[in-house]
Formats: structure tokens, C-alpha cells, sequence
């Protein structure tokens, strides 16, 4: 039997890496990392005990219409502090999103993709 002990890392396919950092630093506030030097571009980051790691696929296949957000698409949560705080900040930003404030799980949800359209969630109690 496997004794799994936690998630180490998502990885994302990004098509632009330049655009992908600015989201992921200016939009999620996200703390780029150092990563080894592999032969594909790509970036490191914390996101608290875990990372996310972008890896540039010019190939990736992601939902490629940011007119709809759907939760139900592959994506990854991150849980933040201040549910408020982060609608306030992404629609300072003009970033689409979908809030879901009284969602079944228990806890306030939003959606938000980025620049290519990899879906991520934002959740607070």
C-alpha cells in the first residue's frame, strides 16, 4: 500500500510564462522560488507548505474560453484569509471571477482562471 503524506506540488501547463508570472505574483500574490534548470522553461512557487510549479507547453491543452469559469473543470484551491478582501482586490484588478459565497461545501468559494485558462479556486471559512 502507498502511505501518501501530503501534496507536494500541482503543475500547471502555461503557454506564456512572462504572463503566467505577473498572475500568479501580482493577481495571487504567490512568492516565486528557485527551481532547477530543466530543459523547458517554467516557474516555482510557494503556496504555503505546497508549491506550484508552471511548465511551458506551447502544446497544452486548457479550456481556451475565459467567458465562463466552470468549477466543475480540473482545477487546484488555495485557501486565503479574507473572502472579502480577495473579491475587493480582484475586481480592483478587473480579474473575472465567480463567487460563490454560500456554497454547499461549507466554506466561501471563488473561481478565477488564469491567463491560460487553468481553473483555480480561492476558498475561506
Amino acid at each position: 500500500m502507498i502511505e501518501c503524506q501530503y501534496v507536494q506540488h500541482v503543475s500547471l501547463a502555461v503557454t506564456d510564462l512572462k504572463r503566467a508570472r505577473r498572475f500568479y505574483k501580482k493577481v495571487l500574490g504567490l512568492k516565486e522560488i528557485e527551481r532547477p534548470k530543466f530543459h523547458f522553461p517554467g516557474a516555482w512557487f510557494a503556496a504555503g507548505a505546497q508549491q506550484l510549479h508552471l511548465i511551458v507547453n506551447p502544446r497544452a491543452q486548457t479550456l481556451r474560453d475565459i467567458s465562463t469559469i466552470d468549477s466543475m473543470e480540473s482545477h487546484f484551491a488555495i485557501r486565503i484569509a479574507n473572502y472579502d478582501a480577495a473579491i475587493r482586490h480582484l475586481s480592483s484588478l478587473g480579474v473575472p471571477f465567480v463567487a460563490k459565497p454560500d456554497s454547499v461545501t461549507g466554506w466561501k468559494q471563488i473561481y478565477v482562471c488564469d491567463p491560460d485558462c487553468n481553473v483555480i479556486e480561492l476558498n475561506s471559512e
